[in-house]
């Protein structure tokens, strides 16, 4: 069984990398990162999800990073994370910096250490306006990147780079995933706020695929 670092959040689309990779056969690792994110949540709901897939996980701490983007809203106390949908210009202040670049680069080692394969991650098509490191040409530089960059080659991959959010949930619905186990949310509530960018795409996903949302809102 080959080897696959899936870089997982414990949001949805993240959720729906690993249970793809997980039906594809690949014996995963998952690999989830606290950087300070306000919406730490998510890793609560990573790591049940893998003990309940008996999937080997691990949370990198590295908050401490945090202190570099102060001009994130995801991880400074001092500015509040907006309401809005993705495509507004105030959502750019969630943009943490190069964060992909650096939590891929990282998984890269990951995967060098256990002679795995690969790195997935959830990059997908309805990020491409607001975040560089999630669009293709990003994708294929870290690739090549990774490739030469020690002397085991390691391929990096975003197997939703080409769909949106609706796409990614139609699959998982199709699989019969329960998203209830995922948290979306940007801005670290007990509930889910519903009119952040991130719950506001989330929920037009269940929408379109004309399903219900699982989680609780505030809204």
């Amino acid at each position: 069984m080959k080897k696959l670092v899936v870089v997982y959040s414990g949001g949805m689309d993240s959720f729906t990398v690993l249970n793809k990779a997980v039906k594809e056969g690949f014996e995963v690792y998952a690999l989830s990162f606290d950087y300070g994110q306000k919406h730490n949540k998510e890793l609560i709901c990573a790591k049940n999800v893998c003990r309940d897939l008996n999937i080997t996980h691990k949370i990198l701490d590295i908050k401490s990073i945090s202190s570099l983007f102060t001009s994130s809203s995801l991880v400074s106390s001092d500015i509040d994370v907006p309401d809005g949908h993705y495509e507004e210009e105030n959502m750019k202040s969630t943009v943490v910096p190069n964060r992909n670049m650096i939590l891929i680069s990282l998984a890269i080692g990951y995967a060098v250490d256990i002679e795995a394969e690969g790195v997935w991650y959830g990059a997908h098509a309805g990020d491409h306006t607001i975040y560089p490191d999630c669009r293709p040409e990003f994708v294929n530089v870290m690739d090549q990147a990774s490739k030469v960059a020690n002397f085991e080659p390691v391929y990096i991959h975003a197997p939703y780079l080409d769909t949106d959010k609706i796409g990614i949930l139609k699959d998982g619905l199709a699989w019969g995933l329960d998203y209830s186990k995922t948290w979306t949310c940007y801005k670290g509530q007990e509930k889910a706020c519903g009119t952040c960018g991130s719950c506001v795409e989330r929920l037009e996903a269940f929408e379109v695929n004309n399903c219900i949302d699982p989680i609780t809102y505030r809204i």
